[in-house]
């Protein structure tokens, strides 16, 4: 370029002014290269990016740790949820803009630490606010969610649900008591209909309806929890009543402290099971936005949820009684079956990966002695001390990692490693047989065994025998042999009682076996555990003990816990003359009657090979993704019809 000599000013004088701008020019131009630059390549740029990208270029980007073999999960574009393990899928004109950021994505140490995928919002918020509030997170809304097909998952079904004649038994004995246990569940149904309505549980002896404080504001617990137990009985006319009282009155809406693990097993696991059962699409529905509502509890430093949630305001804290603010295995431990199914129904992976990050924790974490405490610190991962117990606190979990396998199609090889890990550990430290020849699982705290077993432990003989097929071939008797050895212990706490009703828990030690000796421990409150092992044994075995000792059972129910209006628990087991409790429990419709009912059915009503139970007995489909994504189904005619 030729510049002209300007009137006074000298050439070395202009010289050096052009040399000054030069400079300057060249270095506010690296400035802005600079900057430009970081907004791409610095990953806590995710937020000034908006300020210059429009809102469909703006997506979170997929870091995947080294070596990391999952697929990519899709998710729709206009979804604002930007959680870990989670990957959105942009389509057609925007796949290049995702493949352009996906390039520019990096690989953090805490991501290969964690093994796990996270996104470049997730890099930036995480570091500022570990425990990001999902009230700023929004799941995909019902509208966009691809819907569920129905009629596909019918035919994937290897046998039809309610059997070839709804179970009918053809043996006379048989029949007369199946129908007994059917007017056991409408004489509770109908008093509670009566006294109870829209509360969560009856109080037979004051008739008189009680709500608690499990739920957070949550009612009708009663209701949602008999949905598939009046359904399979074919008391229809009851069922229409709970199925128009949900649609019309079952509010989601509510302020109060409610706990994660009981709203998932009963109401997330009750219209679940009624949908699939049914169809219905208001089910779903319901379900899928309850489901939304519990997401905010796993808002913590490990993604292991707190025990309490409002369902309101999405806050949620841990149980004040808990050991140091922790969280409680047999609750996180039991989210399992039910988030699968709400994955499956929405079409959304969020409820899946919240589920399997809890699994990948508990894999890195050390056990003792291959071992499981019931107290895990939500904010550092930790055991927070070491008690393990099968019963309380621990019971669930152990199911769920056998079920997940088996509603798997037993595809899942992760669930079935920790399982038969943990039943493996379990053996080798707490599985003891008493001088009287009981075998027990005692309880086990840092080392040192409790000689107690409590009835929620005696679901563990039904446990082990419905994994005894999947484990080792060599140990299939074993396990066998072990399931039976459990029930009948369970059985004994029954038979030397007084009112031939099972304590809360029972000792081996003193002198006693299958016994409480303390006072606190003698009540029964129409709990379900020691039927569930009589039922899943005697479709295991055929052995016509356990349906003897089902009937024993409800022999016993009929005469000290059946009152006037309904069902009510008993305080003392051991007692000549029972004390009523007043209480009929939710889950004596859901679980102890649905059990029962099944004992005396033909294996054909909710066979196993496509049902697997959640711990509150509401049957969930087994997941045969090859048929739901293929053309057609598995099954016989029949089972759609």
């Amino acid at each position: 370029m030729v510049f002209r000599k300007l009137p006074g000013v000298s050439a070395s004088g202009m010289g050096l002014r052009l040399s000054q701008k030069f400079v300057f020019l060249l270095f506010l131009s690296g400035l802005v290269t600079l900057c430009f630059g970081a907004l791409f390549f610095l990953p806590d740029s995710v937020r000034l990016k908006r300020m210059f990208l429009s809102k469909s270029e703006v997506q979170p980007v997929t870091v995947v740790s080294d070596g990391d073999p999952r697929d990519h999960t899709k998710k729709g574009p206009k979804d604002a949820e930007h959680l870990r393990g989670i990957t959105p899928a942009k389509q057609g004109e925007t796949s290049a803009r995702l493949k352009a950021l996906s390039r520019k994505s990096l690989i953090t140490n805490e991501a290969k630490a964690d093994e796990k995928l996270v996104t470049l919002e997730d890099l930036t918020v995480s570091r500022s606010n570990p425990e990001l509030s999902s009230r700023n997170e929004k799941v995909t809304s019902s509208s966009s969610r691809i819907s569920f097909d129905y009629d596909k998952f019918k035919k994937c079904l290897l046998k039809p649900p309610l059997g070839s004649d709804h179970g009918k038994q053809s043996v006379p004995q048989t029949l007369y008591r199946r129908e007994k246990i059917k007017e056991m569940m409408k004489f509770a149904w109908d008093n509670y209909k009566s006294f109870a309505w829209g509360k969560n549980e009856l109080r037979p002896l004051t008739r008189n309806g009680h709500i608690g404080n499990m739920f957070g504001g949550l009612r009708g617990a009663s209701i949602v929890d008999s949905l598939d137990t009046l359904y399979i009985m074919g008391l229809m006319d009851e069922y229409n009543d709970a199925k128009d009282w949900v649609e019309n009155s079952l509010d989601l809406n509510s302020n109060g402290e409610a706990s994660l693990f009981e709203v998932n097993i009963r109401y997330v696991g009750g219209l679940l099971s009624a949908y699939y059962l049914t169809g219905e699409e208001m089910f779903k529905r319901k379900v899928l936005d309850l489901g939304e509502k519990l997401l905010p509890a796993f808002n913590t430093p490990t993604g292991i949820p707190r025990g309490v949630i409002n369902l309101g305001s999405g806050t949620s804290w841990s149980w004040g009684w808990a050991s140091a603010g922790s969280s409680i295995l047999a609750e996180f431990g039991t989210l399992h079956l039910e988030f699968l199914h709400l994955s499956e129904l929405s079409n959304n992976p969020v409820y899946t990966e919240k589920v399997m990050n809890i699994r990948r924790l508990l894999n890195k974490i050390e056990k003792p002695h291959g071992l499981y405490p019931n107290f895990l610190s939500p904010v550092s991962g930790n055991w927070v001390q070491h008690h393990v117990s099968i019963g309380g606190l621990g019971d669930s979990f152990y199911e769920y990692l056998i079920k997940s396998y088996l509603m798997s199609d037993k595809t899942d090889e992760g669930a079935k490693k920790m399982y038969y890990s943990a039943l493996e550990a379990i053996e080798a430290n707490l599985v003891q047989k008493s001088p009287g020849g009981l075998t027990y699982m005692a309880e086990w705290r840092g080392g040192i065994l409790d000689h107690k077993m409590g009835h929620l432990a005696c679901f563990s003989g039904g446990m082990v025998g419905i994994g005894a097929d999947d484990g080792a071939p060599e140990k299939r008797q074993h396990y066998l042999d072990l399931a039976a050895e459990i029930t009948h212990t369970c059985h004994e706490s029954y038979s030397r009682s007084a009112t031939k009703l099972g304590p809360e828990a029972f000792r081996f030690d003193g002198g006693a076996e299958a016994t409480a000796t303390r006072l606190s421990d003698r009540y029964y409150i129409l709990r379900p555990e020691v039927i569930e092992s009589y039922m899943y044994m005697w479709r295991l075995t055929h052995d016509p003990k356990y349906r003897e000792w089902g009937w024993e059972a409800v022999e016993a129910l009929e005469l000290h816990c059946r009152v006037d209006a309904g069902f009510s628990g008993i305080r003392d087991v051991y007692a000549q003359t029972v004390s009523h409790d007043n209480m009929q429990q939710s889950f004596f419709l859901s679980e102890t009657l649905k059990y029962l009912y099944l004992l005396f059915s033909d294996d054909d009503l909710l066979p196993l090979e496509d049902w697997v139970f959640n711990t509150e007995a509401h049957p969930l489909p087994v997941i045969r993704k090859s048929c739901l994504q293929g053309e057609g189904g598995t099954h016989d005619k029949t089972a759609s019809e």
